[in-house]
Formats: C-alpha cells, sequence, structure tokens
C-alpha cells in the first residue's frame, strides 16, 4: 500500500481530531490543545493518506525548541483499519527525519506501558527505554514509559510534500 505524507493544515484538525477521540479515548487530547499543537510554532505534525484518496489514515507530530538539539513526538496515530501496513513506522521515520532536519541529536517520547504494539515500533526504529512515570496516563492510572533516541548527523532524507 503507498501513502501519501503531507504537512498537517488546520483544515485537517477535524478529522485528526475525531481520530483522536476515537483512537485515544480517555487518553485523547482536547479539541483545544490539538489546535494549539498544530498552530505552535515549534510543533511539526504530517498526516497520511492513501494514495489517490482524500482521507486521512494517521498523523504524528514533533516538538522541537530551535537550537536546543532536543525533540518531542508528541503524538503517532493510525487509524485501526491501517495498523500493520507499516504506516506507523513510516509516519515515525518522517518525523525522525525532520528532526534530523532542524539538527536535533535526540528524540524523546513518552508510551503507555501497556501498549506493546508501540513499544515494539519505537524499539524497532532505535528508542530505548530510560524512564518511567508513574500513572502518567489518567484516568486510567498507567505508566508512561519515557524513550529516548540517539540521532545522526542529517542523512538522505524522506521528502515530505505541501499540497
Amino acid at each position: 500500500m503507498t501513502f501519501y505524507l503531507s504537512r498537517a493544515l488546520l483544515e485537517d484538525l477535524p478529522t485528526m481530531i475525531d481520530m483522536e477521540s476515537e483512537l485515544f479515548g480517555s487518553d485523547a487530547w482536547s479539541p483545544e490543545l490539538m489546535v494549539a499543537e498544530i498552530s505552535h510554532p515549534h510543533s511539526y505534525y504530517v498526516v497520511a493518506r492513501p494514495d489517490g484518496q482524500p482521507e486521512v489514515c494517521g498523523y504524528g507530530g514533533l516538538r522541537v525548541v530551535p537550537g536546543s538539539g532536543v525533540g518531542d513526538i508528541q503524538t503517532l496515530a493510525v487509524a485501526a483499519n491501517f495498523r500493520g501496513v507499516g504506516l506507523g513506522r513510516l509516519l515515525l521515520e518522517a518525523l525522525l527525519s525532520q528532526a534530523r532536519s532542524s539538527g536535533v541529536r535526540e528524540v524523546f517520547l513518552e508510551v503507555r506501558a501497556d501498549n506493546d504494539v508501540a513499544r515494539a515500533l519505537y524499539e524497532h526504529c532505535g528508542f530505548v527505554a530510560i524512564d518511567s512515570r508513574v500513572g502518567y496516563y489518567q484516568p486510567d492510572n498507567v505508566d508512561a514509559i519515557v524513550m529516548r533516541v540517539e540521532l545522526s548527523p542529517a542523512q538522505t532524507s524522506l521528502a515530505v510534500g505541501h499540497e
């Protein structure tokens, strides 16, 4: 399956907000927080669409403070009917490519301790667990695993189209 990645636009937010609620349930960000995230000057969000189709089937976000050398994966979401085809990895690689292009040398993220599929993806892409945050995800009272990956300097990167 082929996917087209593009920078997330405000017009993508209604679909992203619906997906957020559907995929993350009690952990979902509020619509206001999602608007703030997409609009933040240090955020970089991408959306994925199946080739030739208008529907958003996944999205991911990165936050980088210029000059810090550090980035944070804010979120990564893949619609249930598009899981298992490599889309999560594609989104993650696009965010890491953007991080490298921005001069980032290390990227952090938090993942639910009970999300084995996401943890396996992150480990496959070089992330290692460095800490935990007890009861981080509320109201479920689930721990977060803090993960980190060191990035090599910018290499050949993915192209992200702009519509």
